[in-house]
């Protein structure tokens, strides 16, 4: 069987086709314009697989999850210009009568990391996974179940302790401006020195900043969840900024809670290249289809 998956950013879509072993078959990406081209590009790029049986969705938000919402399959108030009040899910639906999951991109990323752990024969049973990217959001998988009744997490706005000479820095959330993805999403960068963070050098003070920032969500999600393990993934995402995330969490956590090794427990996405979405979406995708299609005795 084939199922289908959009990873939806606030720079790019990552559309895919891949088969029940969540290998990919094929793959586009499609840069993330108006609502209307970007989603009839995505249209196209699937009419292309008549034989798609299912697709999982993972956006880029806020969105509403709630099923039982007039607004579900939308993505509502977001500071992404030209994108809130899209009908992301209806749109798709209009073109394609298959089963869909619709969640965030980063609960996708979330449920990818924590699908592969299993057939790495290394199951992680409650995971939180933060992207860090042109925005910033985390995700929540807890023995095969997101958390977030009333919708999904907002964890990049959570707001944060200012680090020492950043003070005055403006914060470039337009509704928070000093929570995490204000302090930390990769257009800080820009902001900050005027270059791109993959043109930093990582001995650039501007990288202590971020790494003080991250780490205070690192300990949020450790006292809110006690997860196993926090993934983080993203542009702005290096193994040499995770050891001044590990360094900073030391320092500001002071033992406080036995969370093991921070090698193990801080890391980097399982799969490679940022691909923990395209994974999770599959594996949505075969779940719904499954759901939709099996007759429970």
């Amino acid at each position: 069987m084939l199922f289908g998956s959009i990873e939806a950013g606030g720079t790019k879509f990552v559309c895919a086709i891949g088969n029940e072993n969540y290998e990919i078959i094929d793959s586009v990406h499609i840069p993330t314009t108006t609502p209307e081209e970007t989603l009839h590009k995505c249209v196209e790029y699937f009419k292309k697989f008549p034989e798609m049986k299912a697709m999982g969705i993972a956006s880029f938000g806020p969105i509403e999850v709630r099923v039982d919402n007039p607004k579900y399959g939308y993505i509502t108030d977001t500071p992404k210009p030209n994108w809130s009040n899209t009908n992301f899910l209806g749109t798709m639906k209009k073109y394609f009568n298959i089963p869909m999951y619709w969640t965030t991109d980063v609960n996708g990323s979330a449920y990818g990391e924590y699908i592969t752990s299993i057939r790495n024969h290394k199951p992680v049973r409650s995971l939180v996974y933060y992207t860090i990217g042109t925005g910033v959001g985390g995700g929540i998988v807890n023995n095969g179940h997101f958390l977030g009744y009333m919708g999904h997490p907002e964890m990049g706005h959570v707001r944060l302790k200012r680090a020492k000479g950043d003070e005055n820095f403006a914060g470039l959330c337009p509704y928070h401006h000093d929570c995490l993805e204000g302090l930390a999403a990769g257009p800080t960068f820009d902001a900050r020195t005027g270059k791109k963070g993959k043109d930093v050098p990582i001995s650039n003070p501007v990288w202590d900043i971020e790494a003080f920032y991250i780490a205070q969500a690192a300990i949020q999600a450790t006292l809110f969840v006690r997860p196993e393990k926090i993934i983080f993934g993203g542009g702005v995402v290096s193994e040499e900024l995770l050891d001044k995330v590990r360094d900073q969490f030391s320092k500001l956590f002071n033992n406080y809670l036995s969370v093991g090794d921070l090698k193990h427990y801080i890391t980097m996405p399982t799969v490679e290249n940022n691909g923990s979405a395209t994974v999770g979406d599959f594996a949505l995708a075969l779940k719904q289809y499954y759901k939709e299609n099996i007759v429970k005795i």
